[in-house]
C-alpha cells in the first residue's frame, strides 16, 4: 500500500476515533423510559467500540513492520491516547472498581470498603469487549513507543495512563498492559 493511502487511511481513522472519544456510556436519564435508555446505551456502546475498533486498526498500522516515517502522524497517536484515558476513567474504571463511581443521586459518602462491599461482579458482555480492547491498546502504545520518539507531552499521557491502573482494583489484565507500558516509557 503507498504511503499516502496509508496516511488518508489513518486520517479517516482518526475521525471515526474521536466520533467516540468522549462519549459516556453511563447514561441516567431520569426522564427516558427503560427502553429509550437502553436503546440510548446500546447507540452510544455502538460508536465507543467502533471507535476502539479504529484506534486498533490505526495503532495495529503502525506497529507494522517497515513503516515509513509519514505513517506516525502524532494527531492519530494524540486521539488514541485522548480516547484511551477517557474510558478507562469515565467507562471501564467505575464499571470494575465501585470506588471510582459517582453516585448520580447524590447519596452519602460512603467509604471505599463499602462501596466495594455493596458492588456486583456482573459486566455486561459489551463492557468486556471494550475492557478487551483498551487493553490491547495499551499493549500496542507500549510497542509503538519501542518504535516511534514521540513528543514529551505525549509521553507525560502515556505515562500517567499507564500508572493509574495500580490504583484501580479488578483490572488485573489491564495492569499487566500497564507494566509492558510503564517498562516501555522508562527505557525511552
Amino acid at each position: 500500500l503507498p504511503t499516502d493511502k496509508t496516511v488518508k487511511v489513518l486520517n479517516i481513522l482518526e475521525k471515526n476515533i474521536q466520533d467516540g472519544s468522549k462519549l459516556s456510556t453511563l447514561l441516567n436519564h431520569n426522564n427516558d423510559t427503560e427502553d429509550e435508555e437502553r436503546l440510548w446505551r446500546d447507540l452510544i456502546m455502538e460508536r465507543v467500540t467502533k471507535s476502539a475498533d479504529a484506534c486498533l486498526t490505526a495503532i495495529n498500522i503502525m506497529t507494522s513492520p517497515n513503516m515509513p516515517k509519514a505513517v506516525y502522524i502524532e494527531d492519530v497517536i494524540e486521539r488514541v491516547i485522548q480516547y484511551t484515558k477517557f474510558h478507562l476513567q469515565n467507562t471501564l474504571y467505575p464499571q470494575y472498581d465501585p470506588v471510582y463511581r459517582v453516585d448520580p443521586h447524590g447519596g452519602g459518602v460512603l467509604s471505599s470498603k463499602a462501596k466495594r462491599a455493596k458492588c456486583s461482579t456482573h459486566k455486561q458482555r459489551v463492557i468486556v469487549m471494550l475492557y478487551n480492547k483498551v487493553c490491547d491498546i495499551v499493549s500496542s502504545l507500549s510497542e509503538l513507543l519501542e518504535i516511534q520518539l514521540l513528543t514529551d507531552t505525549t509521553i507525560l499521557q502515556i505515562s500517567s495512563m499507564g500508572i493509574t491502573p495500580f490504583f484501580v482494583e479488578n483490572v488485573s489484565e489491564l495492569q499487566l498492559c500497564a507494566i509492558k507500558l510503564v517498562t516501555a516509557v522508562s527505557n525511552f
